[in-house]
């Protein structure tokens, strides 16, 4: 895809014309910590080859960027939400109750979550049943339901290492939490037989056995992180035993500080995430309010510069930084050319 220059001038004659009123000449962005750095590559660079101001990217967990995304449109709603997790039906009503009728959704590529630990410590194979077995508030023990008693790991498996339990995970606002309790937790739960036994409990209600396997423990062992993964390193560096929940391009960032864990026998690779092989994995997307492409200077460029073979390409450099590259970038390159909002969810 080859990129023609403009200047923000010549887009906000064209916007004044469509519009009456160029609200501003930055594009804002806001949402996922783990998209975030991805999206800083791209207004970066966007920048220095277009002739429009760099985006702003702020981060705040995807569940706020979406949230934000949706509070109406104007110039004072932020443009475009990065997100690590699916929009939710709860936003689109949430944003067509405040006038954002029409959102693209734009995947971006892929990324795993890993399980990493300081650099000088064991080495670890987990399943998600370890992990659930590990976290969850209620585990099952002789057949029954009954509170987490578990402190070590090898208490929950001979082979894991003699190293108390302690687990840094995101906190409930960001996307990889959402990933998190999906794909280790509930998947864990029901590896044990935990949710078969929740699910007896509420009258065969499977929503409310998979919010039951989801509950973790409060005594300490688990612990939320509401920042960003940075934070979640210093906990890391500061708490030896600590394993942080990380996403991959965070951890390849890292190599010389952390150790990651095999997932159900799978390590975790660019290579294992594209095959489908590695089992923690995730689509990452942004969010963009289609009322505002004809109204911010260079908004459309920048979210057809950020597809670009050239950025969210195997050979780009968001895949040197740790994307795994759409195998369907083609097809999201067309539909944000044509500009084409999301349907129904699915």
């Amino acid at each position: 895809m080859s990129f023609v220059k403009l200047t923000a001038s010549t887009l906000a004659i064209a916007a004044v014309s469509a519009t009456a009123a160029v609200a501003r000449d930055q594009v804002q962005i806001a949402g996922s910590s783990t998209v975030l750095p991805y999206a800083s590559i791209v207004a970066e660079a966007f920048g220095e080859n277009f002739d429009f101001p760099t985006p702003v990217v702020e981060s705040g967990g995807s569940g706020a960027g979406r949230k934000k995304l949706c509070e109406g449109v104007g110039e004072n709603t932020i443009d475009i939400a990065n997100s690590s997790s699916r929009i939710k039906q709860s936003d689109i009503d949430l944003c067509a109750s405040n006038g954002v009728t029409e959102i693209m959704e734009v995947r971006i590529g892929y990324d795993g979550i890993v399980f990493a630990s300081d650099i000088n410590g064991p080495t670890y194979a987990f399943t998600p049943a370890d992990w659930h077995n590990a976290l969850a508030a209620k585990v099952m023990k002789d057949g029954k339901l009954i509170d987490n008693p578990y402190k070590m790991w090898n208490e929950i498996r001979a082979d894991l290492p003699a190293q108390e339990i302690l687990a840094f995970v995101p906190g409930t606002k960001h996307g990889t939490r959402e990933v998190f309790d999906e794909k280790v937790i509930v998947d864990g739960c029901k590896e044990t037989g935990a949710y078969d036994a929740h699910k007896a409990t509420v009258d065969g209600d499977k929503k409310k056995a998979g919010k039951a396997c989801m509950q973790l423990r409060t005594d300490g062992r688990s612990i939320d992180i509401d920042g960003d993964y940075t934070e979640t390193l210093a906990r890391v560096d500061a708490n030896k035993n600590g394993i942080g929940v990380f996403g991959l391009s965070f951890y390849q960032n890292n190599t010389d500080k952390l150790t990651v864990a095999t997932m159900g026998g799978v390590m975790p690779s660019v290579e294992s995430i594209a095959t489908g092989e590695y089992p923690v994995s995730r689509p990452l997307f942004f969010y963009v309010k289609n009322a505002h492409l004809d109204v911010i200077p260079g908004m459309q460029e920048y979210i057809e510069f950020f597809v670009s073979d050239d950025m969210a390409g195997p050979d780009g450099p968001l895949a040197a930084y740790g994307l795994v590259s759409d195998p369907e970038l083609a097809k999201t390159q067309e539909m944000v050319a044509n500009r084409t909002p999301m349907g129904a969810l699915k």
